[in-house]
């Protein structure tokens, strides 16, 4: 497995396109710097008790740039579980077969990291599958 490492920026904002009162819609929209140089966009859905911090969401995210090197795009597909004074829950993989480009075979986890100043980074395990 490769090993990336970097920082982003994220825009979430509400779609108004919420398929019924207790489930949120929001657009994702990313800059990512480091050994992964992107921007995505993406679509969430999300539930639970916001100002309680309690919550889960799904998501998918299409990625466009360059990873060491190689350009194309991949999507990413998210769930995640949020509980008060608890580590965030997520598991974020690279959707199978969603490569394009030099990133076509293109697998892997993507793991999000949350200082306590709410500055975001990430590590990215990822590998190529031989055809």
């Amino acid at each position: 497995m490769n090993h990336a490492t970097g920082t982003f920026e994220v825009k979430v904002a509400p779609t108004g396109h919420d398929p019924e009162p207790t489930i949120s819609s929001l657009s994702i929209d990313k800059q990512i710097h480091g050994d992964l140089e992107a921007t995505t966009k993406g679509e969430m859905l999300a539930a639970g008790d916001q100002k309680a911090g309690l919550g889960g969401y799904v998501a998918i995210e299409r990625v466009t740039g360059k990873l060491s090197g190689r350009i194309g795009s991949f999507a990413l597909m998210h769930t995640g579980t949020m509980v008060p004074g608890q580590p965030y829950d997520l598991k974020i993989i690279v959707v199978p077969g969603s490569g394009t480009g030099d990133l076509s075979g293109i697998y892997g986890a993507f793991h999000i990291l949350i200082d306590s100043a709410g500055k975001h980074s990430y590590t990215f395990d990822y590998a190529f599958s031989t055809k």
